[in-house]
């Protein structure tokens, strides 16, 4: 399934300063039935959003009128627990393109990648600074160069260096899954199999 390209992303932030936020409380349980990505953002965070009747918990961030955007900024080890790659779809779903945290579990890393959400794994003092300058201002803009491989706070001009694999990069860059990437590259396999069959 194809997504939105990603190139360079311009957003204020969403602040979860919380560590060890597990996939369960990403998407709880017993909302992966749905085999298809679409639906699940209405039930990202389903538990810290809303009470036991459906109304909205007025504590929780994503319940704030004064934080919003297309990025997340997460505590360490941001994803971790199992392997439900519905997890990715519900941030993705939810209008999130970047994830941001000091930690990243590898299995929600990758899931990210593979749904057009880009995890950025900043250094512990540069997570800091992120959230210092969303708490001062929400409407602080924190820039994403996903070529250049670089995340900017626009108010200090702090800018810190991120990695990712080359293969999920080129991907992302031209909105790509490992289907899609597959297809685009049809005619080089048909070339390289009939070469063998020479």
């Amino acid at each position: 399934m194809a997504y939105d390209k990603f190139n360079i992303l311009t957003s204020t932030a969403v602040p979860l300063p919380l560590e060890n936020v597990d996939t369960d409380q990403i998407i709880p349980a017993r909302f992966l039935k749905a085999t298809e990505r679409k639906g699940f953002g209405d039930n990202l965070f389903r538990d810290w959003r809303y009470n036991g009747d459906d109304t909205p918990k007025e504590n929780f961030v994503l319940n704030n009128p004064v934080y919003s955007g297309k990025i997340l900024v997460g505590g360490k080890n941001f994803g971790s627990g199992s392997s439900r790659e519905h997890a990715a779809w519900a941030v993705y779903d939810y209008g999130f393109r970047c994830v941001v945290s000091s930690f990243f579990a590898d299995i929600f890393r990758n899931n990210c990648l593979n749904v057009g959400v880009l995890p950025v794994q900043v250094s512990p003092e540069f997570s800091e600074q992120i959230f210092n300058a969303i708490y001062d201002d929400a409407n602080t803009e924190i820039e994403v160069n996903l070529q250049e491989q670089t995340i900017t706070i626009k108010s200090t001009g702090a800018q810190e260096s991120f990695d990712i694999n080359s293969y999920k990069k080129e991907n992302m860059l031209n909105g790509f899954d490992d289907i899609d990437y597959l297809q685009n590259i049809k005619g080089e396999i048909e070339t390289f199999a009939n070469g063998l069959m020479l």
